[in-house]
């Protein structure tokens, strides 16, 4: 089921969802003091490609550093990307079989707004009882 989900995930609106990120990563990588931007940029374009199979866990260890590469994060891209998964979840939302597709873009919001102090791990590596932060 998750690689159905995720081939009409990559077919109506993963794809773009990616692009999105990695042109994102791109722009950071041009600037020396923004790479740790593109890198999470590029690292989120592959969760945004294929995204089931996956969740998102919080790094404990993560400290201020985190905090503030959040904040830059949020001005520099992650309101953009953020408008554009509600966008793409709007437009899957209009037929019944883009509804599941909607709710993993609403869930995806979060972490495309901050994506610092998390991980993204395939959901067979979770340990069993550890609530992920969500999961597709």
């Amino acid at each position: 089921m998750r690689t159905l989900l995720n081939v009409i995930w990559f077919l109506f609106g993963g794809l773009w969802l990616a692009l999105g990120y990695a042109l994102a990563g791109v722009l950071f990588c041009i600037l020396i003091v923004t790479i740790p931007l593109g890198i999470a940029s590029f690292r989120m374009a592959s969760y945004a490609l294929w995204p089931f199979g996956r969740a998102v866990v919080a790094q404990p260890e993560a400290g201020a550093g985190s905090v503030v590469l959040n904040i830059l994060w949020v001005v520099l891209a992650g309101w953009w990307l953020a408008v554009g998964h509600v966008t793409t979840a709007i437009a899957q939302a209009v037929t019944i079989v883009g509804i599941p597709l909607a709710i993993a873009n609403l869930k995806m919001i979060p972490v495309s707004l901050v994506p610092f102090g998390k991980e993204i791990v395939p959901t067979r590596a979770l340990p069993p009882g550890q609530r992920p932060l969500h999961a597709l």
